[in-house]
């Protein structure tokens, strides 16, 4: 996706983003995108070992009833 961009178009994005939101919104931005991309991978790993666990119960149905014992 970005890797057209180059070094030369990062230094212009990073340029433009400082212009338009200042040096003190910079940070907090930055904080609350690392916060959200966070929460994202977090829920991602969730839901894919919930959707291994469902595989495996599928695979072995017999598994969950001995589990229970």
């Amino acid at each position: 996706m970005f890797s057209n961009i180059g070094i030369p178009g990062l230094i212009l994005i990073l340029v433009l983003a400082l212009m338009i939101f200042g040096p003190k919104k910079l940070p907090e931005m930055g904080r609350a995108i690392g916060q959200t991309l966070k929460e994202f991978k977090k829920s991602t790993k969730e839901l894919i070992d919930d959707e291994k666990e469902n595989v495996i119960e599928m695979a072995n149905p017999n598994e969950k009833d001995k589990k229970s014992e």
